[in-house]
């Protein structure tokens, strides 16, 4: 009994937040529908036109029981920017991942077999998602080598680095700015 209330409490961590479960005046999309909450904000300049982002996000905290907050950031700046008029093809957004949250880019079946649980990579679905909408998602080899980490264990079309300093030097040559936060 204990192990199955103990599971129920998991998965309700690991199902996606509804309309009803974001703070009052936030909302998804118009990107990703399903998460990457954000809030209109009275009184803010438009964005020139053509106004471009090119920006990294760094992230080495680990959320096994939830979808990455770090990689949800990444999609709050795509979606709160697209709703404010900025053109999607003009935002390139990359992840750089290291420590302990290159494991939440594991695909599921690596993920069960290193932690020997049951269910699927609470990020997977999202990190899929972003990729498939053209988010970079690129990880640490450093780190992945000292997890014992694979390229087999990525969700396909994870990318990896050398390192996460080499991943952000190129980036940056190539005009990302870094998330400061």
């Amino acid at each position: 009994m204990m192990r199955y209330l103990i599971a129920l409490a998991v998965l309700a961590f690991a199902i996606p937040a509804t309309a009803q479960d974001l703070p009052e005046g936030f909302a998804t999309g118009p990107v990703f529908e399903d998460f990457g909450p954000h809030a209109p904000v009275e009184g803010i300049a438009t964005f020139p036109l053509p106004t471009a982002f090119r920006h990294s996000f760094d992230v080495v905290q680990r959320s096994p029981e939830r979808r990455n907050r770090g990689f949800e950031s990444a999609a709050r700046f795509i979606n709160m920017h697209a709703a404010n008029g900025v053109d999607r093809s003009r935002i390139d957004t990359a992840v750089v991942v290291h420590g302990g949250a290159v494991l939440d880019l594991l695909h599921d079946e690596a993920l069960m077999a290193r932690e020997g649980e049951e269910g699927p990579n609470p990020s997977g679905d999202m990190v899929r998602e972003m990729l498939d909408k053209g988010v970079r998602f690129i990880v640490c080899g450093q780190s992945a080598a000292a997890q014992g980490v694979t390229r087999e264990d990525l969700i396909p079309g994870v990318e990896m680095a050398l390192s996460a300093m080499t991943a952000h030097a190129l980036l940056q040559q190539r005009g990302y700015t870094v998330n400061p936060f």
